[in-house]
């Protein structure tokens, strides 16, 4: 089956899957104290320019978030975020039974925080009758496949600082924003001040793993705890680390994102020309999202597979991969465009 459902569908990259398979030799010590975890960490502090950065490997995008927001908060707290992020829609409210801190879901256009849609958000400090806003998250990409640029963050972060608060930043596909800026990861993490961030690899070609990085120390201090509190401390961390060595050293993170974009791109030319579709985002990284009739969707979903992103107003999303092959592309725009021909 070929899918446009999601980039977490997608199989692993075969450069990813040796280093698995020449992980998997003799023994070595567990939970991270291995040569696989200290190389993976240190080609990700070389990466960044910050050499005293510790990296925490994490089972899942979820996990990682988790403990990042934990590393920030007390349950007193609460948490500002996009209404369409992943830890509002998708985390089955992990984030606010684990940290304790209220979560607050502000509406945008298009995924991204700005200052103004911010600020109004931002009253009740020293009042014991509210929680304390601590947090401001942020998704790059983001759930709608746009794409904060450096500046945009580097404000939201300065907003965070004047307050006493922080910046994290959901990265589970920032590969795909790194692409299509082409920026470093340091230009859109470090610099842009950042003050703790997940890389992803499970939508970009890894079996599974992220990496959560803390950029001040007081939020790394604890992070080890919260890794293990919330079981994301795997005992046989090689196979985790081990895959972000090539990763990161032979670009394989910023090649998949590339692939999966341009296929984006592609996929955006291909079926934009078909009437009667409008897409309703512009398509700046590997989704895409616009409107379709039921019937046309259901027809469409004999072949393939894909999600309903906003069921009033039939608005679907298609995501693209590292593995979407031109023929995918081809063949599901061509089958498309068949079924608006007969519906007319």
């Amino acid at each position: 089956m070929r899918s446009f459902g999601s980039d977490n569908n997608s199989g692993v990259d075969p450069e990813i899957m040796q280093a698995l398979i020449s992980a998997n030799s003799d023994h070595t010590i567990a939970y991270g104290d291995d040569p696989w975890t200290a190389e993976a960490q240190e080609t990700l502090r070389i990466l960044l320019g910050e050499k005293e950065v510790e990296p925490f490997f994490l089972f899942n995008g979820t996990g990682a978030n988790i403990v990042a927001l934990e590393a920030c908060t007390l349950p007193f707290h609460s948490i500002l975020c996009a209404s369409t992020a992943h830890i509002a829609v998708d985390e089955c409210g992990a984030p606010v039974k684990l940290t304790g801190a209220a979560l607050k879901e502000i509406p945008t256009p298009d995924g991204k925080l700005t200052p103004s849609l911010v600020l109004p958000y931002l009253h009740g400090f020293g009042v014991e009758h509210h929680s304390q806003p601590k947090v401001i998250a942020i998704s790059q990409t983001t759930e709608l496949g746009t794409v904060y640029t450096p500046q945009e963050i580097k404000v939201l972060a300065d907003l965070a600082h004047n307050h006493e608060m922080y910046l994290f930043m959901d990265g589970t596909r920032i590969a795909n924003a790194c692409a299509v800026l082409d920026v470093s990861l340091r230009n859109i993490t470090v610099d842009a001040g950042v003050d703790i961030f997940t890389l992803g690899g499970t939508k970009n070609g890894l079996m599974l793993g992220e990496v959560l990085i803390a950029l001040r120390k007081e939020l790394a201090e604890n992070i080890k705890y919260y890794r293990k509190q919330t079981t994301q401390l795997y005992s046989k961390m090689r196979f985790i680390s081990a895959q972000f060595i090539p990763y990161l050293k032979k670009n394989i993170w910023l090649e998949n994102a590339r692939k999966s974009n341009n296929a984006a791109q592609k996929l955006y030319k291909e079926i934009s020309s078909i009437e009667g579709i409008k897409f309703t985002q512009s398509v700046q990284s590997n989704a895409l999202f616009f409107i379709l009739s039921r019937e046309i969707a259901e027809k469409l979903r004999e072949r393939y597979f894909f999600y309903d992103w906003d069921e009033s107003r039939n608005e679907v999303r298609l995501v693209c991969s590292w593995d979407t092959t031109d023929e995918d592309i081809r063949d599901f725009a061509c089958y498309l465009r068949e079924l608006v021909k007969r519906e007319k």
